[in-house]
């Protein structure tokens, strides 16, 4: 039971960078995960800031999109 809330935490509430990787790049979602875990487990958490950069570049990005208005619905 408490590993299922801790799964939906983390799916639905880590920025998505893995998600939009994923989709992206055509690959499964799961591997991308699997990489980020394993190699932050290997080099002492550096791939974090690697994550952490991406999911500030990925709001931002989703920020800018939404706020601008298109020339067309004027």
């Amino acid at each position: 039971m408490k590993l299922d809330t801790f799964k939906f935490l983390v799916e639905y509430n880590a920025f998505g960078v893995c998600t939009r990787a994923g989709e992206r790049l055509g690959m499964p979602i799961k591997n991308i995960r699997l990489f980020f875990i394993y190699a932050s487990c290997l080099t002492i958490g550096s791939p974090l800031i690697v994550y952490m950069i991406l999911a500030f570049w990925l709001k931002l990005k989703d920020y800018v999109k939404g706020s601008r208005n298109p020339v067309w619905d004027y």
